[in-house]
């Protein structure tokens, strides 16, 4: 049996949004393999003009992160502010805005130790409050990994999309200590 390399997070920059579109590609083609298509539809990131233009705007930000084992990127993590359709926070905060892993390299805890480096952020920057939001499907599968990792659900909403159907979310919020 051979020893699992490391996790690692390093920031991002200007030069990683073409593997945050990788990232995309590969997600959604497992989505769409297990008939998942309501969270991000069927179509690859790659051809997408919004989806690589939102990349291209985290890359070239200051929240993009990105877990890698070895020299491949298995992971990232945008946080910064809320997005405008969820109901805003009462109080400071940091908003995780993508948490996006590799399917190829599921169960090694690269979700987990994204958010957990999210927190840590947070409370360097003396902020309590961790929120997150995600797609709600009928099974509450994302919901309840955001749960597993310390979140508790709070805001349902739905965004509105003119010619598809509504997009059901569910907002997520971590108390830090």
């Amino acid at each position: 049996m051979t020893e699992q390399s490391p996790l690692t997070i390093r920031p991002g920059g200007p030069g990683d949004a073409p593997t945050l579109i990788r990232l995309f590609d590969s997600a959604i083609a497992w989505l769409a393999e297990r008939g998942r298509t309501d969270q991000w539809g069927a179509e690859p990131a790659s051809i997408d003009s919004r989806r690589i233009a939102q990349a291209e705007a985290w890359a070239a930000g200051d929240g993009l992160h990105l877990a890698e084992v070895d020299t491949t990127v298995v992971g990232a993590l945008v946080v910064g502010a809320a997005t405008e359709y969820v109901p805003p926070a009462t109080e400071p905060e940091l908003y995780v805005n993508l948490l996006i892993t590799d399917r190829s390299h599921a169960g090694r805890g690269i979700g987990t130790a994204l958010l957990a480096y999210a927190a840590e952020l947070a409370r360097a920057r003396g902020l309590g409050l961790l929120r997150v939001d995600c797609f709600r499907s009928p099974d509450r599968a994302l919901v309840r990994f955001y749960e597993s990792c310390g979140f508790t659900a709070t805001d349902p909403f739905t965004v509105e999309r003119p010619g598809r159907e509504p997009w059901p979310g569910q907002v997520l919020e971590r108390r830090l200590g």
